[in-house]
C-alpha cells in the first residue's frame, strides 16, 4: 500500500516536471497609477497592442478607443519592445512594456535613449 502511494506521487511528479510551464501574459485591463486610466492589453497577431478603454479624469473622456501601443514585439520572455504613445502630450516614444511579478512597467525613451520615463502599472480589479 505505501509502496504504490509512493509511485503514484512519484509518476504525479514527473508528470507535472514534463509539462511545460505557462508564461506570464501582458493581456488584460491595466491600470495607470498616476492618472487612473484603464488600458487594454491584447494580442494583434502575434504582438502586443494596447488601447485606452477607461479614463478616471472626464476632461480624458476623449482618448477612450485610443491605440497607445500598436504592435510591441517580443524581446524576451517577459518584454515587448515597441512605440508607445503618451495620450497626456501626443508624443510617441520608443519603449518596452516588462511584466514583473504582479506589475507591468512601462517605460518610454526619447533622444535616441539618452531620456526615459517609466511607470509600474497595476491589473485593474
Amino acid at each position: 500500500m505505501r509502496t504504490s502511494l509512493i509511485a503514484a506521487i512519484a509518476g504525479s511528479l514527473l508528470a507535472s516536471a514534463g509539462a511545460p510551464a505557462l508564461a506570464a501574459s501582458p493581456n488584460g485591463t491595466w491600470v495607470r497609477p498616476s492618472t487612473g486610466t484603464k488600458v487594454a492589453f491584447y494580442d494583434c497577431v502575434g504582438k502586443l497592442c494596447a488601447q485606452v478603454v477607461g479614463v478616471k479624469d472626464p476632461a480624458k473622456k476623449g482618448t477612450i478607443g485610443t491605440v497607445i501601443m500598436g504592435g510591441a514585439t517580443k524581446a524576451g520572455a517577459n518584454r515587448w519592445d515597441g512605440d508607445l504613445l503618451n495620450t497626456d502630450n501626443g508624443n510617441v516614444y520608443s519603449g518596452h512594456v516588462t511584466l514583473s511579478g504582479a506589475g507591468l512597467e512601462l517605460q518610454g525613451c526619447a533622444l535616441a535613449g539618452l531620456v526615459c520615463q517609466g511607470e509600474t502599472w497595476k491589473r485593474a480589479d
